[in-house]
């Protein structure tokens, strides 16, 4: 790992440690994966419930999509008021034309409801500036302060959830076993930002075993750039708005929506050979250090490094159990234990 690599990684570890997780995802990065489901979107609430709506781009890009999307409500809450919240209502942030609405307060943390997006402003198009005409008239759009923080863990941000079909946003890293747990309680349907070494978590595991959790369409591999706070001390540049842009190797999508590529089979070109897979000490089974060397024919249980989950089809492998042996331990090949693995079955191996 470079240098710089350890030390944006560090950053996320301190982060995590201090919960200071205002990761702002870019929008070429939301479009470049919601491109791929907007069918599952049609007619659905869309619930962003860690979104200052006056910074967050999930929101934008819903409020600028929400007639082509064809969805039927938007409803975005964040943890803590924007600094920018409450002072304009032009294209929140950018237009300072328009004046501020009189008796929002300035501390509380708001919601916004979107029913309906029109151009009011008869410009041809729909955008953000025609939003805000119709919150400023309250024309069957809702801009209000909540009670409380707008934690997605509080009464107000529940009951919110309860009127959503499907959740998309960029959650606390340092709290995505409890966000993921709720969703799982509330039974939604969810596409959210999330650090790839959760896969390694027992209670998010368990979820990609049973097929309730998979990733997303950006390569798993690939990282993502995030505007990051001020105080970040490695960034890899600076936006045109000067704002600090950092790369975060460990960050990908899940969801538990339709994606087309893990329903597509692995291509398997290996036989196996007892001389190249090395069995486990501790397991009845073999070593595979490449998802692309799995053996086609190979009846048993295999091992395969975690970059097997972004690849993974549940109609051709079965999920058996991650990193332990049967004695609980680690997996080990001569004593030696090699990177964490996840146990898999081909449920067609080639004769």
């Amino acid at each position: 790992m470079s240098k710089d690599k350890t030390s944006l990684n560090s950053n996320l570890h301190k982060a995590n440690k201090a919960k200071n997780d205002e990761f702002y995802t870019q929008l070429v990065d939301i479009e470049k994966e919601l491109k791929h489901y907007k069918e599952q979107f049609r007619g659905k609430v869309v619930y962003c419930n860690c979104d200052d709506p006056f910074e967050s781009n999930f929101f934008k890009y819903f409020a600028l999509n929400f007639n082509a999307l064809g969805l039927k409500k938007l409803i975005a809450t964040s943890y803590k008021p924007s600094p920018i919240a409450n002072t304009q209502l032009g294209l929140f942030g950018d237009d300072k034309t328009l004046e501020p609405v009189k008796g929002r307060p300035k501390t509380n943390a708001n919601k916004f409801i979107i029913n309906e997006v029109s151009d009011l402003d008869g410009d041809g198009a729909f955008d953000l500036r025609d939003i805000a005409e119709q919150l400023k008239a309250n024309k069957n759009n809702e801009w209000s302060p909540l009670k409380g923080n707008g934690d997605f863990r509080s009464e107000e941000s529940i009951e919110l959830l309860k009127q959503a079909d499907i959740v998309v946003t960029n959650p606390p890293f340092s709290l995505f076993r409890e966000y993921i747990a709720q969703l799982v309680e509330y039974d939604k349907k969810f596409l959210i930002i999330g650090n790839t070494n959760s896969i390694t978590y027992k209670e998010i595991f368990k979820i990609i075993k049973d097929d309730k959790l998979r990733t997303g369409y950006t390569n798993f591999n690939v990282g993502m750039f995030f505007e990051v706070p001020d105080d970040w001390e490695k960034f890899h540049h600076k936006n045109e708005n000067g704002k600090k842009i950092a790369r975060v190797s460990t960050s990908c999508w899940f969801t538990n929506l339709e994606v087309e590529k893990h329903k597509q089979d692995i291509v398997l070109y290996k036989k196996y050979n007892p001389d190249h897979y090395p069995k486990y000490d501790n397991y009845e089974g073999i070593e595979v250090s490449k998802v692309q060397e799995i053996p086609m024919d190979y009846k048993g249980a295999m091992g395969v490094p975690i970059t097997f989950i972004d690849k993974y089809n549940p109609d051709q492998f079965e999920i058996i159990k991650f990193r332990k042996g049967d004695d609980e331990k680690d997996l080990s090949i001569n004593r030696k234990c090699p990177f964490f693995r996840i146990l898999i079955k081909n449920k067609r191996p080639q004769k």
